[in-house]
């Protein structure tokens, strides 16, 4: 007797190579329209499948755990940042929660990097110039940035990606230092020519540019508050990558229109896609739409890390990027 298919719902749309293989390997409803479920939609999806492929944005919390049906036993998220699952309630309920944890670090270094050209350099205000037709030809004083060479980098969390933006950063020939919850290794620190600030208030102070990287947990939200933020050095700018609620938005946009603070490159928002529209309108400011990770090679392998979670559920196997309560 043939074994009976896993049912799995995807909640957005996925790249088309995943969406095949889903499809060869199980009974999957797919999204059609890729537009995010809304509360009942995602509970009518928890209480009819085996598997939900989530993804940021799909807020699975207690109150949606507690209506999921008794076939639901795993609940693949497709992406590495679970905050948005309350994995603590799903695995009282035998609800598993896998992710896709080390597949963008290499490409969120990458835009981080970018983002610090940009508002260091003033790239947007030079390419908005160009594409308006308004550049009237070189200038001794047009358009001055500053010289990312010699600067002091300040990494918030040297994880992954702390850590590739580190590698990057010194290449550039900028002075590393960075704040974590535990030191790393000697060793550690030596090959990225790092060093460690047991005090964030400290290493705030003293940096030119701040890069956030760390994760988004109770103990990290506004970590950068506005107290925090008015340690910057005036000539300074901070860069996010991670998560948005990491800063205070709105003390950070009132000391960047006060010029209490150079510049900032957002790429993630306190309120989700909620960017606070006086940021907007401030020309020492890159705004990003969440793109950090989005490279066509990084979204296939968060793909290939869904299909081996589900597929070795599938075969009585623990996922093999199984998220923890402990973990987070």
């Amino acid at each position: 007797m043939a074994k009976q298919r896993l049912s799995v719902v995807v909640t957005r749309r996925l790249p088309a190579p995943v969406e095949a293989r889903l499809s060869e390997l199980f009974d999957v409803r797919l999204s059609e329209d890729d537009a995010q479920m809304d509360r009942a939609e995602l509970g009518a999806a928890l209480q009819e499948a085996d598997v939900v492929v989530s993804s940021l944005g799909d807020r699975i919390d207690a109150g949606l755990i507690g209506q999921a049906g008794e076939r639901l036993k795993l609940i693949a998220n497709y992406g590495a940042g679970v905050d948005h699952i309350d994995v603590a309630t799903a695995r009282q309920r035998g609800i598993l929660v896998s992710n896709t944890p080390g597949v963008s670090a290499e490409d969120t270094a990458d835009m981080t990097m970018a983002l610090i050209l940009s508002v260091l350099r003033r790239i947007p205000e030079g390419l908005s110039l160009m594409q308006e037709g308004k550049w009237d030809g070189w200038s001794p004083t047009a358009l001055l940035g500053g010289r990312v060479s010699g600067r002091r980098l300040g990494i918030l969390g040297l994880g992954r990606v702390g850590q590739a933006v580190a590698l990057r950063a010194r290449a550039f020939g900028m002075d590393i230092h960075y704040h974590n919850r535990k030191r790393l290794r000697p060793e550690t620190e030596e090959a990225l020519g790092a060093r460690y600030w047991e005090s964030l208030d400290q290493m705030v102070a003293r940096m030119d540019v701040i890069s956030v990287n760390c994760p988004h947990t109770p103990s990290t939200f506004h970590l950068m508050n506005a107290r925090r933020l008015r340690l910057m050095k005036p000539d300074a700018v901070i860069v996010n990558t991670s998560r948005g609620e990491v800063i205070d938005q709105n003390a950070l946009t009132r000391m960047l229109r006060a010029g209490e603070i150079a510049g900032a490159g957002l790429d993630v928002y306190e309120h989700g896609a909620e960017a606070n529209p006086r940021l907007r309108e401030l020309r020492n400011v890159v705004l990003l739409p969440h793109m950090a990770s989005a490279t066509q090679e990084g979204r296939l392998e968060m793909g290939e890390k869904v299909l081996l979670n589900i597929k070795t559920f599938d075969d009585g196997h623990r996922p093999p990027d199984l998220v923890v309560p402990a973990m987070l």
